[in-house]
Formats: structure tokens, sequence, C-alpha cells
């Protein structure tokens, strides 16, 4: 009898397994990294001096643990609750940081009225959320001229759009999922950034520490300072 589908939750709870002896141990959280190199590219400072930040699928919640460390006022909100579950244990003595089990879309949409100064993903829900559903919820909640920054790898040239992707964790096991990533050109994440209301808007690709691995793509934008700027 065949294996009934994986759900999208499932293939997120089954991100980075752990197969070292006891307990696993948390990741170094001394650095903000937008890029898969440590210590490589900008940091905290392309999100400006935010007191309340959003960030969208943390897993680790490494950037988030970052940020609260110095003095912000973080929640990471994660679609699986297996990397919440563990962003929670090994951060728990971390003050002002909190991790909630929900889809992107649908926490920007909730109840809470609240706004942030700032909302990023690194590598995160970002790049598996279709932005014309993601980016009008992500400026209802920023604070008037406030920060959106996202990084992703950077696009292959010519597959642009939603592009299939099966996760190395998922290979030789029965029940696969594959699941959606967006990438665009940068001159095209302008674009629709500026569609969706956004302004002073910067995409860019950072290239890799050694010529001829993957380099990343980085992008920064604000919400209107005002109500009129949106006009």
């Amino acid at each position: 009898m065949p294996h009934a589908p994986m759900t999208p939750a499932e293939y997120w709870d089954k991100y980075k397994p752990y197969n070292g002896e006891g307990t696993q141990p948390p990741p170094q959280a001394h650095r903000f990294d937008w890029t898969q190199y440590p210590g490589h590219g900008p940091g905290a400072e392309v999100l400006g001096h935010p007191l309340r930040a959003l960030e969208l699928g943390p897993a680790e919640g490494k950037e988030a643990a970052h940020l609260a460390r110095h003095g912000v006022e973080v929640t990471g909100v994660d679609f699986s609750s297996t990397q919440v579950e563990r962003a929670r244990a090994w951060w728990k003595d971390t003050p002002g940081l909190s991790f909630v089990h929900d889809e992107a879309c649908a926490y920007l949409t909730s109840a809470s009225t609240t706004p942030y100064d700032a909302i990023y993903s690194v590598w995160g829900a970002v790049w598996f959320t279709d932005p014309e559903d993601l980016f009008p919820c992500v400026l209802k909640r920023l604070a008037p001229g406030s920060v959106f920054a996202f990084s992703q790898a950077e696009p292959v040239v010519g597959s642009y759009g939603p592009q299939q992707m099966r996760g190395k964790w998922l290979e030789g096991r029965e029940r696969e999922l594959t699941v959606l990533r967006w990438q665009y050109a940068p001159e095209t994440w302008v674009g629709i950034l500026e569609r969706h209301g956004f302004t002073d808007i910067d995409a860019r690709v950072l290239k890799a520490p050694e010529p001829g691995n993957l380099g990343t793509l980085l992008v920064r934008a604000h919400s209107p300072s005002t109500s009129s700027d949106a006009e």
C-alpha cells in the first residue's frame, strides 16, 4: 500500500536532522549571518536599529537569538513545530525572544496589530512563500519607514519564478515531497517590491568568498515613511 504524501510541515520537521550522539548543541549566535558562509558579508546592521523584530522561518533561531542578546525584542515564526520546539529549548534563557508555530501569512494577518520595526528572513519563509501573497501581509505589519530584508541562494539564470526543490535530508525516504521556492533576478525583486508599495529597495547578489561557489541574494526594502508615500 503506498504511503500518504508527506505534508509541508512534515517536510520542514526533518530539516537539518541531528545524527550525532547525545543532545544536539545549539549553534553559535555571536554573529548575524545573511549568507551560508559564517562571517562573510554584512550582519545585523542591514536591519538598522529595530526595537521589535519578526523573523519568518527562523528554524534554528540563531539570528533571532543574536538580535535578542543585543536588546531587540524578537519573535520567530516557523511552520514546523519540531523546529519551534528545538529553538525554544536552545534559547529559553534569552530575554526578549519567543518562537511561534504558525505559517508566515497566517501569523502576519492574525489579530495582533502591533507593528514591527523590522521583518526579515534568512534563507527562510520568504524563499518558500509566493511573494504575491506574502509581501502585502509584511507591509501591513511594518511600522512606517521600517525595514523588510531577506536572503536566499542566488538565482539560477533562466530559472525564475516558483522552482521545485527536494530536500537532501529526504533522499531515500519512501514519503517525499517537492516544495516550491521563489527565485528571481535582483532587478525583478525590486519591481515586485515596488509594485507592493515598498520603497528605497536594494537587491544584489553577494559573491561567495571562494570563486565558483554559490552566492547569496540579499534584498532590503522599506515601508513608506508616511501614508502619502504609498499613494
